[in-house]
């Protein structure tokens, strides 16, 4: 059996453990959250590596990235630093493949006419190859970096603009505290329901970090559609209650819940049996089509 373990600077109250088959093998997966603790997710890490097949990291980016370059977060550095056998992962080998695909997969399969669709997508930082796809398709897209990651109401409308401001902004913001870009442990719960709210209505499609899209999310949000990824069933239940009509996550769910990015990376080396920095696109996308990972889509008001 292998184990695959997420250790997330996150929320303990979104942890969760799974038991599953993927390609024959029995896979425990699981999440451990620190409540925004570095210095306990490099001691679990410590303590468990060589004893798990891969790691993921959650709460927290390794990389933060532009249109061609991609700079290491500071704060990250010992937590990479903190595995020495096992390898470790933060879920960009899959936000640079699968979830480009899930968007293209989305307008293919009639599940969405995303043509003129008003997209709102949290970070093109955080998740190039998903704005990339809407803009691809047709959509009507804002780029919302400054606004959710920096507090700057300035919306983003191209690729180009949002080339230019990550050449000056990202090797600046990668130095910087993580938790000052990016909800983490106790704050990931907390929301602001006014403050961005315009953005939410304009909107046909939120798109992105859930934890960036729950941050400023209105009550009010009849009819709309949110691509995303770690939801848990409670998520599930709010967005439902405030009156979502579809919900589509870019990974599957395992036992009510969409586990992260990170997490589908590490099971994904956990088959390759390489380590991370030797896997190319082309191996992602391979071990992608033998598993056969479909979005889940699910319709919450009819």
């Amino acid at each position: 059996m292998k184990r695959v373990v997420s250790v997330s600077i996150g929320s303990p109250a979104r942890d969760k453990k799974v038991e599953t088959e993927i390609l024959g093998e029995k896979y425990i997966i699981e999440r451990i959250g620190t409540n925004g603790d570095i210095k306990k997710a490099i001691r679990l890490i410590r303590e468990l590596d060589g004893k798990v097949d891969a790691f993921g990291v959650g709460g927290i980016d390794l990389y933060i990235r532009g249109v061609k370059k991609k700079y290491i977060i500071r704060d990250a550095v010992p937590i990479v630093n903190a595995a020495v056998i096992s390898p470790i992962v933060d879920g960009t080998g899959i936000k640079n493949t699968l979830e480009g695909q899930v968007v293209k997969r989305l307008q293919k399969d009639k599940i969405l006419d995303l043509k003129n669709k008003k997209v709102l997508i949290t970070a093109a930082a955080d998740r190039f190859q998903m704005a990339k796809a809407f803009f691809e398709s047709g959509s009507d897209v804002i780029i919302g970096d400054l606004i959710f990651a920096l507090d700057i109401p300035i919306p983003i409308r191209s690729i180009r603009a949002f080339g230019i401001l990550a050449a000056i902004a990202i090797p600046i913001i990668s130095r910087l505290p993580f938790s000052m870009v990016y909800p983490t442990g106790e704050k990931q719960e907390e929301v602001n329901e006014e403050k961005y709210a315009r953005y939410y209505y304009d909107a046909d499609i939120i798109a992105g970090d859930f934890h960036y899209i729950k941050k400023y999310m209105p009550r009010d949000m009849v009819g709309k559609i949110i691509v995303t990824n770690t939801v848990t069933s409670d998520d599930v239940k709010m967005l439902k209650e405030r009156g979502l009509s579809m919900l589509v996550t870019t990974t599957p769910e395992l036992d009510g819940r969409s586990f992260g990015t990170n997490v589908i990376e590490a099971v994904l080396v956990s088959i390759s049996g390489k380590k991370p920095d030797e896997l190319s696109e082309k191996d992602y996308y391979e071990i992608l089509e033998k598993l056969d990972l479909k979005p889940r889509v699910e319709y919450l008001n009819d």
